[in-house]
């Protein structure tokens, strides 16, 4: 028994540092990528933090959603960001597997520079719409009469860029659309394209069905901030992904590809295919069958094969 821990905890340790190394060289080529995407996460909470400055609270407004679905009150608030954490913490786990598990289809380092091209360019929408008309917040910390619906002229400059904790907590006018389904719907999405698991894929959608309800139900975004996110976040996945180079799969070849494939290497792939076929060898690297021509005839494995050069194969 301890051998055969041993022996494992080797093969793991041999596969974990085989997959840092490969991630490593990954990184070093697509860091710009990644830093760019994290700043923008950043300017994307001081967006969030600048609104809450010119929010002003007033009456809620009529929401279907509001109407049909009870409101679960502050107490229970927690429900849709307990909910929240888990998808998050949940998607970030999975990006790594590959450093663990034997089966493995994604680079760890590719895939997060794709999901927070799929994240900035929502938060881009997001930042232009709520900026673009500020509707009064239906949040309770949000709503008249509360110290935090609106806030008080900046003292200093650091007091605007210093946007944790309150700035992510307690903000107000960033509303449509909502930010915790931009999250959420790139996540599942992203899953989608990239997971395995039928079933973790159905699972999926089901939790951001239900986080969609969570959120109206605790009255932190009005109805619409949830619908005009689950058709916009879609969109901008689906063309976001065709602009980009496809990600190599790690599934299909037995000796890992790291980067994508440039647009010049896939036209010109298929031509290569073709060539090698036309001169009689497969393109498929494991027929590798010997052929000898002799006397205007191959033999293949042994076996006679007439060449005539007639369309119609006449002798």
């Amino acid at each position: 028994m301890n051998l055969y821990i041993r022996r494992e905890s080797s093969k793991l340790w041999k596969r974990v540092c085989a997959e840092i190394t490969t991630e490593i060289i990954l990184l070093a080529e697509n860091w710009k990528y990644l830093l760019g995407g994290l700043v923008c996460q950043y300017i994307h909470g001081l967006a969030a933090r600048g609104v809450h400055y010119i929010h002003r609270p007033g009456p809620v407004l009529q929401d279907v959603g509001f109407y049909l679905l009870p409101e679960l009150g502050p107490d229970k608030a927690y429900l849709s960001e307990t909910l929240f954490s888990f998808i998050f913490l949940s998607f970030f786990l999975w990006t790594f597997h590959p450093f663990i598990l034997k089966t493995k289809k994604i680079y760890t380092v590719l895939l997060w520079c794709r999901v927070l091209a799929f994240l900035v360019a929502s938060q881009i929408l997001r930042i232009l719409t709520f900026y673009s008309t500020q509707l009064p917040g239906p949040n309770y910390h949000c709503r008249e009469g509360s110290k935090l619906a609106t806030l008080p002229p900046p003292k200093s400059i650091l007091e605007v860029f210093l946007i944790f904790p309150r700035g992510v907590l307690y903000g107000c006018g960033d509303l449509i659309f909502s930010s915790h389904m931009i999250f959420t719907l790139v996540f599942v999405r992203s899953y989608q394209i990239y997971g395995t698991q039928r079933f973790i894929k159905q699972l999926g959608w089901l939790l951001a069905i239900v986080q969609s309800f969570l959120i109206v139900a605790s009255r932190k975004h009005y109805t619409v901030d949830v619908v005009v996110a689950w058709y916009t976040v879609n969109l901008v996945v689906f063309f976001v992904d065709k602009k980009l180079p496809e990600l190599p799969d790690r599934t299909n070849v037995v000796v890992s590809t790291l980067l994508p494939l440039s647009t010049k290497d896939r036209d010109t792939k298929p031509k290569d295919e073709n060539h090698k076929l036309i001169n009689g060898n497969s393109g498929d690297p494991a027929d590798r069958r010997l052929r000898t021509q002799v006397n205007g005839k191959i033999l293949e494995e042994g076996n006679a094969v007439h060449i005539n050069g007639s369309i119609n194969g006449a002798t």
